[in-house]
Formats: C-alpha cells, structure tokens, sequence
C-alpha cells in the first residue's frame, strides 16, 4: 500500500510539474528559449481549426499565458491610451482589461505596445512603449503598483520605444531603462522598490539573456553601445565588449552554448565572444559583417548550430563556435518575404519524436511546420492562420496564439 502511495504521489508531482511547464508565461516561453514541448504533434499540420477570435487593436506587443488566461497589450486607434487584457484561454472571452494615458508623441512606428506581459508569482508585469510599469494581479486586473519610469528612475525612451519584456530573475524582475544612472533596474515585485541599477547604457530592445557559469549567475545583457555580463544579484558589470549598434536597434536576446556568446545586429553583422573561465573577461571569438546579419527575429540554436533570419538571405545555418554559414534560403525566400525588415518567429516544437523540428510564424501570418538540420530545411505543412504581423505568439496545450493589429486568434494544431 505505501509503495503504491509513494508511485501516486510521484504521479501527481510530475502531472502538477508538466502542467506548470506546460504554459508560455514569457516572451518566447517558460525558459525563454522558444521551446514547446509538444507531445504528439503531427509533422503535418495543413488543416488547423479555428478555436476562437476577439478584436484587439494594434501593437506588436507578443502573447503570453498562464493558468488557463492569455495576455497581450495593444493601443486603441489614435487615442493616447495603452491596454493590458487577458482572455480565457479556451473561449477567448475577455476577462479583463486595464487602460491607462500613454502619450506617443515623436515615437516611431506609433502603432502600439512592444514588450510582451510577463506572468511571475501571479502577477502581470508590463512595459509600455514610452515607459509606464505596471504589476497587476494576474486573475483580475487589479492594479498593485504602477510607475512612469521615467519620472520614477530616469528613464530615457529609445527611438523605438521600450520593447524588453521584463524579465523575471530569483526574487527581483529586471527592466531596460536605459538611465545613464542605470541602463538596467531591478525592483521587488511585490512592492516596485527599487533593489539595485547597473550599466550606463542607453536603452535597447533586447531582453536580457540568464546563464550559469562555473557556478553562477550572469545576465548577458546587449545594448546599443557594449555586449555585457552583469550580476542579476546586484547588477554589477562583470565584464564589458564594446559593439556599438547603428540606430540602437540591438534587438535579439543573446545567445549562450559552450561558453560563447552570440549577438546578431542588421547593420554591423554578428559577434561571437569567448567567456573567460574566472566569468570577468571575454575575448573575440569571430565576426561577421556581410553574411550573418539578424534583426527583429530570434535566432534559434541547437547543438552549436544556429538558426538565422538574415536582413537580405532568408533563413541561414551557421556553426556558432566558427561562424562558418552552411547555407541560407537566398534563392527563394520560402520561409518568410524578403524586404527592408524581414520577420518570422522561430520556435522548437518537440514532439516526442524530432528534436530538429520548428514551427515558424512569418510575417504574412503563415505557420511553417519545418525541420531544421545541418544539411538544410525541409517544410512539411504551411497554413495561413492570419494576417500580417510581427508579433511573437504563444504555443500551448496543442494550440498557437497569435495576433495581428486587429484580432488575436487562437488554433488547434492537434487533430
């Protein structure tokens, strides 16, 4: 009888831990990897049905979910206001929203929020695109703490406005402000104090990447001006390499595999930096200017290869420790159009069969199926599911959330 005691309860636990694991409560999911654990997702999936749709305004603010609700955020058409909602994720009916006055005057690309709303101990973090924080509680919209970064801490909006979603670490949930005083600011969630400021830099796009060298914690942090590794503890800077960013569009996460890091800019092509044993030094390990130049897209990686959206190749392939390209998707462009600012976003969709396996939203609003190797890609399934858009979407329990300026919509990708 105990042993079948023991047997349930270690049931159960797994059950409640794959269920927890099982939600997208962040900018590209749980571990900030795009990585969906999928379990019997088909290869094909040409005949997705529709579940649901609401009418949303325009931003480019991703989606996220968490415990049977979605969030995103969005700016109701030529008025000075930003929107946090949250649907039910099986219905799609609103079940709150939280409104608030955001100015957007003299900001680029005036279409609404970036940053995606981040789910931490049951609360909604948000970043608006001129600086406004908020923390709510996640079931019903109450708002527990509010501030204009800018008042609060000096914040100063970079040309784009604020797009890092803010990023939850151990206790603390850590914002790019770009404040000469501290580019980055870790506050007490529960209350928004401030709990440390670091780096000078000004502000980019790129939401910190958290790794665990020889044993401790770093922060890859990329702005406009350094490549930097940080202490999510303190914020102290460990180690700095400059890479100064034409327009400040430093935009995709860092990437870490075996001790090296990897940046991807569209003007000034990718850096990839050896970490120093002792986690204060770094060294150049090679650069690209011509060939491997990323922008808005998340490059993805597995297994010391990396996959990424170039400004005029398409997709390529190339091998982080070297650099060296084996192949990009220049000739026809299928994974996503060609233009000035090509977009698609990449995720892996471990099925239980294919590790290589990755499901790719483009910019027109198809959903690619694909396998990504050494050798090459192969698509397997492509389905319009909606319209143009550069916004992340969210994957889970066999369904995918995306959104477009005027709708977010959610399909069932399972049979």
């Amino acid at each position: 009888m105990l042993r079948i005691k023991t047997l349930s309860n270690v049931i159960f636990f797994w059950a409640l831990l794959l269920a927890a694991e099982a939600d997208w409560p962040k900018f590209r999911g749980s571990t900030g990897e795009g990585i969906w654990e999928c379990p019997g997702l088909p290869l094909n999936i040409e005949n997705p049905k529709k579940v649901w749709e609401h009418q949303i305004n325009g931003g480019y603010s991703g989606i996220t979910i968490k415990a049977g609700k979605v969030y995103t955020m969005d700016r109701p058409e030529n008025k000075n206001l930003e929107r946090i909602l949250c649907f039910e994720e099986k219905s799609g009916k609103l079940i709150w929203e939280h409104q608030y006055e955001a100015n957007y005057k003299g900001l680029s690309y005036d279409i609404g929020p970036r940053a995606s709303v981040t789910i931490f101990n049951d609360k909604a973090f948000t970043f608006g695109a001129v600086g406004h924080m908020h923390c709510l509680d996640m079931n019903n919209g109450k708002v527990i703490w509010a501030k204009d970064s800018r008042e609060a801490f000096g914040a100063k909006r970079p040309t784009w406005g604020f797009a890092s979603s803010p990023a939850p670490w151990n206790k603390s949930i850590i914002y790019q402000i770009g404040s000469s005083s501290g580019g980055y600011i870790a506050l007490d969630p529960d209350t928004g104090s401030k709990l440390w400021s670091g780096s000078d830099d000004p502000a980019g796009y790129a939401m910190p990447t958290f790794i665990k060298h020889q044993g401790n914690e770093m922060m890859l942090a990329w702005t406009p001006e350094n490549v930097r590794g940080m202490s999510p503890k303190n914020g102290e800077v460990l180690w700095s390499f400059p890479y100064k960013i034409k327009y400040g569009v430093s935009i995709a996460m860092p990437i870490y595999h075996d001790n090296i890091i990897l940046v991807c800019g569209y003007w000034h092509g990718s850096r990839a930096l050896q970490l120093g044993e002792d986690g204060r030094s770094v060294k150049l390990l090679w650069e690209d200017q011509e060939n491997i130049r990323g922008l808005m897209a998340q490059p993805l990686q597995k297994d010391g290869l990396v996959y990424l959206l170039d400004r005029t190749n398409g997709l390529c392939c190339f091998e982080i420790r070297t650099g060296k390209k084996y192949w990009d998707d220049s000739k026809n462009h299928d994974i996503t159009p060609s233009g000035r600012n090509p977009q698609a976003t990449l995720v892996w969709a471990h099925d239980g069969k294919r590790k290589d396996r990755a499901l790719i939203l483009n910019a027109n609003g198809e959903l690619l199926s694909v396998t990504l190797t050494k050798e090459g890609f192969e698509i397997h399934s492509r389905s319009q599911i909606t319209g143009k858009t550069w916004a992340h979407p969210a994957y889970n329990e066999g369904h995918i959330f995306a959104r477009t300026d005027k709708k977010i919509v959610c399909w069932k990708l399972n049979p």
